[in-house]
C-alpha cells in the first residue's frame, strides 16, 4: 500500500505535551528567580510610588556646541548620581533620555527643593592649593595624617599609592620632569590644623608652610579664619549630610572645606586655598597607557593657552612648599578627587597625572577633568511633584480600570465562544502571569519602574492577546462549517491562524518600537510595556493555546460538539460531509444477455 502524499495544507504531527511542558518550565524557572531575588513586586516609578521628577536639558554655551555628546551627557548623570547620593537618597533614578535630556527621579521623603538645587546646578571643576588635610570623622586617630607625612589623600580612584615606587601621585610635564614629594613634614594632625588656622586666606608661597606647626601672618580676615577653622573642626566627612555641606556657598577666590577619600577607601578632610585653575583651562584630558616609562595607565591634561600660564605659575609656588602644601587638590562639585604633589613648576601648558591607576580608573578620572573644561548647562524643563496618597490613587484607578476590561472580555468570551473561554481565559492568566513576574525581574535588572502609562500599555494589551484567540477560534470554526470534524480543524486552521496572528502582533510590536525611540519621559514606560506584552502574547499563543486547544479537542464534550462547546456543528451551520460518488464502468441496471 503506498503511502498518500503529504499536500501542501497537511501539518506536521502535534506535540502539545512538549509545548506545555516548556512553557510551564519558563513559568517556574522565573518565579523562583523573583522570590531568589527577593522582588517579588513590580518596581513603581515616581507617579505611583510618590516624589520628585526633574527634567534638565543640556543647552550649549557659546561656540560649544559640540560639548553636547555622549560621554559629557553620561558623565553629567555620574555627577549628578553623586549630588542625589550625597543628600542620603536612596533608589533615585538619573538618566538620559535622548540626545540632550536627563531625567532626575526623587523618590519620596527628600527634601526636593534641595534635590533640585543639587540636580540642576552646572558642574564646576577647579583646582585648588591644599592647606592642611587630615583623616576624618572615625578614621581620625591623633596620629600624623597621611598628608602630613608625605604620603597623599588620593581618592579611591587613584588607586593604591603606597604600591607605587616612590609611595606617591606626581604630577609631570611633557618634558619627562617628575614631581615628587617634599620631606615629610613633622607637625601632627592637631599642629596641621593649628597652622591652617592661620594660613587659611594666604598665598600658598613658602611663607604659608605647615613646618614645625609655624604660624604665617593671615593675609585674610581673622573673622573669616575663625569661622572656616571651625567648619573644618567640626566636619566629618564620614557623614553624608556633612559631604553635601562641605564647601556651599564657596567662591573660586575663597577658601574652603572639603571631602575626598584616599586609598584605603578612607575619607578625608581637607583645607583648600582660592582657586587657581578653572576646568575650563582644560582644552583636552584622556586616559593614556604608558609602556615607555613603566607607570602603567595616566593621565594626561592639555591646558589652553591662558591655562597654562596659571597651571604653570600655581605649580612654581607650591613646589617651594612642604607637605601637605605641596599639593593641588582636583576639586569636582567641592568634592576632591585627587591631590598629586608637585615639586618644580610645570610649563609647556601640558601635565600628567599618574599613580597606579587601573584602566577604569584612569578614564574615570579623565572624564571628570574633560567635563569640567567642557561644562554643560542645563535647563529645567519640567519639575513635577507627586505624593504617595495620589501614586497610590492612580495605581488603584489604574488597577479598576485594568480588571473592568477584563471582566467584560471574559463575559464576552463566556458568551460568544461558552466552552472555548476556558482555553481563552486560562491562557490570558498565564500571560499576567509572565508579564507580572518579568515586570518584577525587570526592575532590579535594568532599572525598570511601573508607572501609570505602563499599567495602561498593559491594560491595552488585553484587548491585542483576545485578539489573537479570536483569530484562531474563528479559523477553527470556519473549518468545521466546511463539514471537517474537530481534530483536523483545529491542526488545518492553525497554519492559517498563525500567519495572521504575528502579521498583527509584529505592527503592534514596531508601533510600540517607534514609540519607545522617538518619545522621552513617562510615555516610555506606554511603549515598553505594550511591546513586552505584544512579545508575551506571541509565546502564549505558540506554546500554551494552540497545544492546550489540540488537547481538549480530543476531549468528548468537544470533539462531540456538545452545543455549551462553541463547536456545535449545527449552531455553526456546518455543512453536510462532502462524499465521492463511488466511479463505475457501466451504467447501473440489467445486464443484457446478448452483451454476456
Amino acid at each position: 500500500m503506498v503511502a498518500p502524499k503529504k499536500g501542501k495544507n497537511a501539518s506536521a504531527p502535534s506535540r502539545p505535551g512538549r509545548s506545555l511542558a516548556l512553557i510551564l518550565i519558563a513559568i517556574v524557572a522565573l518565579t523562583g528567580g523573583m522570590f531568589a531575588s527577593g522582588h517579588t513586586t513590580p518596581r513603581l516609578g515616581i507617579d505611583l510610588a510618590g516624589g520628585t521628577s526633574i527634567t534638565l536639558r543640556a543647552v550649549p554655551e557659546a561656540g560649544q556646541e559640540s560639548a553636547i555628546n555622549k560621554t559629557n551627557m553620561d558623565t553629567a548623570v555620574d555627577i549628578m548620581e553623586r549630588r542625589v547620593n550625597g543628600l542620603g537618597v536612596s533608589e533615585a533614578e538619573v538618566q538620559t533620555q535622548g540626545d540632550r535630556n536627563i531625567i532626575v527621579n526623587i523618590p519620596k521623603g527628600t527634601n526636593s527643593e534641595e534635590a533640585r538645587q543639587q540636580v540642576g546646578t552646572t558642574a564646576k571643576l577647579y583646582f585648588r592649593p591644599v592647606v592642611a588635610t587630615e583623616l576624618s570623622g572615625a578614621n581620625a586617630t591623633g596620629s600624623p595624617s597621611p598628608s602630613a607625612t608625605g604620603n597623599p589623600s588620593d581618592k579611591a580612584s587613584d588607586k593604591a599609592t603606597d604600591k607605587a615606587t616612590d609611595g606617591q601621585d606626581k604630577a609631570t610635564d611633557e618634558g619627562g620632569a617628575s614631581s615628587t614629594p617634599s620631606d615629610a613634614a613633622s607637625a601632627s594632625a592637631t599642629g596641621q590644623g593649628r597652622a591652617a588656622s592661620d594660613a587659611l586666606k594666604a598665598d600658598p608661597s613658602p611663607s604659608a608652610t605647615a613646618s614645625d606647626g609655624a604660624s604665617p601672618s593671615p593675609s585674610g580676615s581673622a573673622a573669616g579664619d575663625a569661622k572656616l577653622q571651625q567648619q573644618y573642626a567640626a566636619l566629618d566627612c564620614t557623614k553624608a549630610a556633612d559631604r553635601a555641606k562641605a564647601g556651599d556657598g564657596s567662591k573660586p577666590g575663597d577658601s574652603m572645606v572639603a571631602c575626598g577619600q584616599n586609598s584605603q577607601g578612607q575619607w578625608q578632610k581637607y583645607v583648600l586655598g582660592p582657586a587657581s585653575v578653572d576646568g575650563t583651562d582644560i582644552d583636552k584630558s584622556e586616559a593614556v597607557l604608558n609602556t615607555q616609562t613603566g607607570a602603567g595607565w595616566t593621565v594626561t591634561m592639555k591646558f589652553t593657552d591662558e591655562g597654562g600660564k596659571k597651571f604653570a605659575d600655581i605649580t612654581g609656588k607650591l613646589a617651594k612648599n612642604q607637605s601637605p602644601q605641596n599639593q593641588f587638590a582636583i576639586v569636582l562639585d567641592n568634592e576632591v578627587v585627587s591631590d598629586p604633589y608637585v615639586s618644580q613648576a610645570l610649563t609647556g601648558g601640558s601635565a600628567e597625572i599618574s599613580g597606579n591607576f587601573d584602566q577604569e580608573e584612569a578614564q574615570g578620572l579623565a572624564n571628570m577633568l574633560s567635563y569640567g573644561a567642557l561644562p554643560l548647562t542645563f535647563k529645567e524643563d519640567s519639575v513635577t511633584t507627586v505624593t504617595a496618597a495620589l501614586g497610590g490613587e492612580q495605581l488603584k484607578a489604574g488597577l479598576i480600570a485594568g480588571a473592568i476590561g477584563l471582566v467584560l472580555v471574559v463575559l464576552y468570551l463566556l458568551i460568544y465562544y461558552r466552552g472555548l473561554s476556558f482555553i481563552a481565559v486560562t491562557s490570558l492568566l498565564v500571560s499576567a502571569g509572565l508579564t507580572y513576574v518579568i515586570m518584577s525581574l525587570l526592575g532590579p535588572t535594568i532599572g525598570f519602574a511601573l508607572n501609570l502609562p505602563a499599567v495602561c500599555g498593559a491594560i491595552v494589551a488585553i484587548g491585542i492577546t483576545a485578539d489573537s484567540f479570536i483569530v484562531y477560534f474563528e479559523r477553527v470554526r470556519d473549518e468545521i462549517r466546511e463539514g471537517r470534524t474537530l481534530r483536523p480543524a483545529v491542526e488545518r486552521a492553525w497554519p492559517r491562524a498563525r500567519r495572521t496572528i504575528l502579521v498583527s502582533d509584529f505592527v503592534s510590536f514596531l508601533a510600540a518600537a517607534v514609540l519607545f525611540i522617538v518619545t522621552v519621559g513617562k510615555v516610555q514606560g506606554f511603549a515598553f510595556t505594550l511591546g513586552l506584552t505584544t512579545l508575551l502574547d506571541v509565546v502564549v499563543v505558540f506554546l500554551f493555546t494552540k497545544p492546550l486547544l489540540t488537547l481538549m479537542a480530543r476531549r468528548k464534550f468537544f470533539a462531540s460538539g456538545h452545543k455549551w462547546s462553541g463547536l456545535d456543528p449545527k449552531s455553526l451551520g456546518a455543512k453536510p460531509p462532502l462524499r465521492r460518488a463511488r466511479r463505475t464502468s457501466r451504467p447501473a441496471g440489467p445486464v443484457d444477455p446478448k452483451e454476456a
